[in-house]
């Protein structure tokens, strides 16, 4: 059904036809309209699920574990500071191998107080063991929190997920949305290690030096395998619906001697800016990363690479450059852009290109 909607609307639209048993959330801005359009769901009698409205966003956390480690689907959906105050129940989620599914609607950290769009508040959970998907349109935070339930319950995988959207120039945007009827595209939910109350045992929560870094290590083998989980996910979502993703969307780069590498809605900007360049005789091409966690293979060699970072690790650099440099070892024109919900607009990002400097870092805006 062709519809017109907000992504935070998409994503709660997912949720619905997942069927989660138990809804677990706090509001916060710019996540809020995830959880109260559920929240109507419920109050309507048009999905069966369990809606629990915690005092906080590490209450929401540990509530969906609850109900993960007995067996359910769980979901939850926050955003910026919510996040941070999960921190410590995430790395919990994943240890715990709980495949509960989150939205975090991207927000910069304050201080000074900001509501708008950073990626910073997700790269800053990268080491907890959920995977992380970014999303650039209304109709992919649909189709992503779909299969996000998938991935995460496979038995290959069996880790939580979470599902970023930049805040308000996604999250509150209005686009033409698609539908689909889901059927068997997401099978019963079905964790082998849930807690069973018919017949209960006693579990001993101590791990010492002789086993835990064999958790660690199946963490980062799921990790592993979940590229593939997600590719053949991807390949079944577009046999089933017609719609075709992949760990990165490519645009006009078979030929490009410089790519631009960018995140969630500035990836559209990007496109825009490869055609303003094409025009100049500059042969560009964008590669928007969909996928973080676990982080892609990317075909970037023999090209110059200029990257925009909606992020920033103090003292280190771009998230997203940083990322790249080492695990390719190639050298980019890292720009820091878009913190705090800055404008950058796609004749920015054109001229981020023609003034690159490859090896070197440049933040938008500041006269160095």
């Amino acid at each position: 059904m062709l519809t017109i909607s907000t992504g935070n609307k998409a994503v709660a639209a997912a949720v619905k036809q997942a069927k989660p048993a138990v809804v677990a959330a706090y509001p916060i801005t710019p996540q809020t309209e995830i959880i109260e359009q559920i929240a109507n769901y419920v109050a309507a009698k048009e999905i069966e699920t369990e809606y629990i409205p915690v005092e906080s966003e590490h209450s929401a956390m540990a509530a969906c574990i609850g109900a993960a480690v007995a067996g359910v689907r769980t979901f939850t959906a926050t955003s910026s500071h919510g996040l941070l105050y999960m921190h410590e129940m995430l790395h919990w989620a994943a240890g715990a191998r709980l495949p509960i599914v989150m939205a975090n609607v991207n927000r910069s950290l304050g201080p000074g107080w900001n509501i708008w769009a950073e990626h910073t508040d997700a790269f800053s959970q990268r080491d907890t063991g959920w995977l992380q998907v970014f999303v650039g349109t209304v109709q992919e935070a649909y189709d992503a929190t779909l299969m996000a339930f998938r991935i995460a319950e496979d038995e290959r995988v069996i880790l939580p997920t979470m599902v970023n959207l930049d805040g308000f120039s996604l999250s509150h945007i209005m686009q033409s949305l698609e539908t689909v009827e889901v059927g068997d595209f997401i099978p019963p939910h079905h964790l082998t290690h849930a807690i069973d109350v018919d017949n209960p045992m006693g579990y001993g929560p101590m791990t010492g030096p002789k086993d835990y870094y064999r958790f660690r290590w199946d963490i980062e083998r799921s990790m592993r395998d979940a590229k593939t989980v997600i590719a053949e996910t991807e390949a079944e979502f577009a046999s089933r619906f017609g719609r075709k993703y992949g760990p990165t969307e490519d645009y006009r780069c078979e030929d490009a001697e410089v790519v631009v590498v960018s995140m969630g809605t500035l990836g559209r900007e990007a496109e825009v800016a490869v055609d303003i360049l094409r025009n100049e005789g500059v042969k560009a091409g964008s590669m928007r990363l969909r996928w973080f966690r676990p982080f892609p293979d990317l075909d970037l060699k023999g090209r110059e690479v200029v990257v925009v970072d909606r992020d920033y690790s103090f003292g280190f650099g771009g998230v997203v450059a940083a990322s790249i440099r080492a695990k390719t070892g190639i050298e980019c024109y890292n720009v820091i852009a878009g913190l705090g919900g800055q404008e950058v607009t796609y004749d920015d990002i054109a001229e981020f290109v023609r003034t690159r400097r490859i090896g070197e870092e440049h933040w938008f805006g500041v006269s160095e």
